[in-house]
């Protein structure tokens, strides 16, 4: 049972392993004796198989960084991602397109029994709203495709957090029906606030009220660490019929919300604007 989780000599590629929930994962993903492959903007300071610097803005750069590691791929971690802090059109090339064009270059490289796991966003909730929009955008065919979609509906869009936390939703539960055909799983987490380097951002814009509505009833903000271990279980030898599934790692959040439990007008709420 010392291996239970199935992830002893795996070859697992990382995103955003710099810092955050990315850097919990492959550390975790270490200890369980994973050969782990790290990408991000900024370097990793873990003992990884190999790390490339890759910028989920540039396809060009994606496709030469999974070109450099090769090779058979049994799980992938899209754990990069920017907050709403950013100019929209960054971080929709982050949280989305960039996700999914990593994720059909390494594909190729997935055999039977590969398996996907992605970070969402219970900002993302307003999925079940607009799907029509989702589902014509998640479909579009190739980068150029995407960006175009984008540049032609940035009402929809938005300041792009949310829509593209959105889109991950909807394109996990999309793909995971065509995947499963080829024994390839792929899921996502809806964390709940969780205390990494980005967390002051979103403080910033969304609102400290806001924010902690969030993260109730735990009470707190969860860790970077507590996070991986849902991506990780995702991934896993346990979790081989899990599919197409958004997975709350929230404390209770969800279930809360689901049943009256959670303030959810708070959540509605916008940070108050800054005195001159």
């Amino acid at each position: 049972m010392d291996n239970v989780l199935g992830y002893a000599g795996k070859r697992v590629i990382v995103t955003g392993c710099f810092s955050g929930m990315g850097e919990a994962t492959a550390r975790l993903l270490l200890d369980l004796g994973a050969e782990v492959h790290g990408m991000d903007y900024k370097a990793c300071a873990l003992p990884l198989a190999s790390f490339n610097t890759v910028d989920l803005r540039d396809p060009a750069s994606i496709d030469a960084g999974v070109a450099n590691i090769g090779g058979k791929i049994d799980a992938l971690f899209n754990c990069a991602g920017l907050p709403n802090a950013f100019p929209a059109m960054d971080v929709m090339k982050v949280n989305f397109l960039g996700l999914r064009h990593l994720t059909e270059a390494v594909l190729p490289l997935m055999g039977k029994g590969g398996a996907i796991a992605s970070i969402a966003s219970t900002g993302g909730l307003g999925w079940s709203r607009r799907v029509p929009a989702n589902m014509e955008f998640v479909t579009t065919k190739g980068w150029d495709a995407g960006m175009a979609w984008c540049e032609a509906n940035m009402d929809t869009v938005g300041e792009g957090y949310a829509f593209s936390k959105e889109n991950v939703i909807v394109w996990t539960q999309f793909m995971g029906a065509h995947l499963i055909k080829k024994g390839i799983r792929i899921n996502c987490t809806l964390p709940s606030p969780t205390q990494t380097p980005m967390m002051a951002s979103f403080q910033a814009t969304s609102g400290k009220e806001v924010i902690d509505a969030a993260a109730e009833p735990m009470g707190r903000y969860s860790t970077a660490t507590e996070q991986a271990g849902g991506l990780v279980l995702l991934n896993s030898a346990l979790a081989s019929i899990i599919n197409g599934v958004v997975l709350p790692v929230d404390g209770g959040f969800m279930g809360g919300l689901a049943t009256g439990q959670v303030d959810i007008s708070k959540m509605m709420r916008r940070a108050a604007p800054a005195e001159a």
